[in-house]
């Protein structure tokens, strides 16, 4: 039910939601934040000093009587979602106040509390307000200014009072003003002008120290975990996290923490093959665990037997192969749901489809299907990326971009179609 429901207030949601939010909605995402942060941060005259908000509790205080007030749903539907409560090891956890996490609506809900703030900040300040920024995923947020005395006199007010009116308060403990010279983390980043010459300063935004010792914590936990287990299936449980959390870090400053990253889990592996073996010798484990692979010498690997009896090699992958790939920002006005922006969501993801390798089976399967030739045209879709993709049924409309529901045509042919 709560699905349902969800499915008609995203729109709703979208459409009057805060051009600078980022969490919970669609075709966003934390680099959008961050591509957001080094867009008005990173120039010379940008503002230099930024409040740091933190929301005490945010999905356990939300006032039930504003949201019944302000989300357009069937309210006696809204209010036994918010009395309900949870249920967990059979016993019985009431809402009194707040939204359940992990509701499928629960996240909607609270983007539409927290909306509003860039208005309320835009009418205290006028349409322009030079230097004030604000940049929010789901309950955390980061506001700019020029001046320290602005964002604690003026600004951090005007979020007291905003959040009060929505039964949230802001944790004075948490939340801190800092200069852009310092550095502040944000979305497990950390966002820091670097001196640069004698006039200059340079923004870099790389991996927080805190979200690098939480990461190798884990790691080594699930290496301590799974001691007895043999080195494939120890590199399929790794690989996956490895390779996840380079992929969240590729679009920032982070090519050099890579390799460390990729040093430090080599040593969890070492302990780990030194625990197994402990009466071995060093040359030992190594002929045993370790191979060459290209101009890389001791990388961790392992044999598998496949069906057929032969046997597949399977390697621990690194980090600094992952490829450093800048992220463009989606558009602050764009909307899924706007029949007139389809054609630029088709051209953000066929742009993406290109620069993943993953996607290169998928587009030559629809390529396949219309016997290598454009479907517009009649004429061969074989010159090198002059392709674009188009969708039977238009992603406002609730199309996605699965096999099923695409078709590739060339680029010409795509602009004079969106010309008429």
């Amino acid at each position: 039910m709560q699905a349902v429901y969800a499915l008609a207030l995203t729109p709703v949601a979208e459409t009057t939601a805060d051009p600078c939010s980022y969490g919970f909605r669609p075709e966003r995402s934390c680099a959008d934040a961050m591509e957001h942060c080094f867009k008005v941060l990173s120039k010379n005259v940008s503002p230099a000093w930024i409040l740091e908000g933190d929301i005490k509790g945010c999905f356990d205080n939300i006032n039930h009587a504003w949201l019944l007030k302000n989300i357009p749903i069937d309210k006696s539907i809204l209010a036994q979602w918010l009395q309900s409560g949870y249920i967990e090891s059979k016993k019985l956890f009431p809402t009194e106040s707040g939204t359940p996490q992990g509701g499928i609506i629960s996240p909607i809900l609270s983007n539409i509390t927290l909306d509003g703030l860039a208005r309320r900040l835009k009418e205290k300040f006028g349409n322009r307000p030079i230097g004030i920024n604000l940049i929010r995923y789901a309950d955390d947020f980061i506001v700019s200014a020029t001046t320290k005395e602005c964002l604690e006199e003026a600004i951090k007010p005007l979020i007291i009072e905003f959040l009060a009116e929505r039964g949230l308060q802001l944790s004075l403990e948490k939340t801190r003003t800092t200069h852009i010279s310092e550095g502040f983390d944000f979305l497990g980043q950390n966002v820091r002008k670097y001196k640069c010459g004698r006039y200059r300063q340079k923004l870099l935004i790389k991996p927080s120290k805190d979200n690098i010792k939480t990461f190798l914590r884990k790691i080594r936990q699930t290496v301590r975990k799974y001691r007895g287990i043999d080195q494939v299936s120890l590199i399929k449980i790794i690989n996956p996290k490895v390779r996840g959390w380079a992929n969240y870090h590729r679009s920032v400053v982070s090519k050099a923490i890579f390799s460390k990253m990729d040093h430090e889990i080599w040593k969890v592996i070492w302990g780990w093959s030194k625990w197994r073996h402990p009466k071995k010798s060093a040359k030992w484990i190594i002929n045993r665990y370790f191979q060459s692979k290209g101009l890389r010498n001791y990388c961790f690997s392992g044999l598998e037997k496949q069906l057929d009896d032969s046997k597949k090699r399977y390697w621990l992958i690194h980090m600094s192969d992952v490829a450093i790939q800048r992220h463009v920002k989606i558009r602050q006005n764009a909307n899924p749901f706007d029949k007139e922006q389809d054609s630029y969501f088709e051209q953000r993801n066929t742009n993406k489809m290109k620069q993943k390798k993953s996607s290169q089976r998928s587009v030559d399967s629809v390529i396949a299907l219309q016997n290598g030739k454009c479907p517009l045209c009649k004429k061969s879709l074989k010159i090198f990326q002059n392709w674009q993709i188009r969708l039977r049924r238009s992603f406002s409309n609730g199309g996605n971009f699965t096999y099923s529901n695409m078709i590739i045509v060339h680029n010409n042919c795509n602009r004079k179609i969106n010309s008429k």
